[in-house]
């Protein structure tokens, strides 16, 4: 576990999805500034900004919670809830229905 904030991670990961800190901040509800006090190791992560951060960086919760410092908590995996890939391609299939329905439907027109 890392004792404190990685920065060179967080940057190398962002660069490499194509992303920026204020996207970070966007996610997180957070200002620029208080997202650079994250950079800064000023401000810690709560379990809720570990799990969305996960999500941002396509990576799990406990790297995030590895990388983020000593005191990072790790949130508790719910099985139950669905994980934004399963999301995305839940909606495809619905846009898919949908499309579908709408052609049959100005076919009986």
């Amino acid at each position: 576990m890392a004792l404190f904030f990685d920065a060179n991670w967080f940057d190398q990961r962002l660069a490499s999805l194509g992303l920026v800190r204020s996207t970070v901040a966007m996610a997180l509800g957070l200002s620029d500034q208080e997202t650079s006090d994250i950079w800064k190791d000023q401000r810690e992560l709560s379990a809720r900004d570990v799990s969305i951060l996960a999500n941002l960086l396509d990576t799990t919760a406990a790297e995030i919670a590895e990388r983020a410092g000593v005191s990072t908590p790790v949130p508790k995996a719910a099985s139950s809830d669905p994980s934004l890939k399963e999301i995305s391609e839940r909606l495809a299939r619905i846009e898919a229905a949908l499309a579908e329905l709408t052609a049959l439907v100005r076919s009986q027109k």
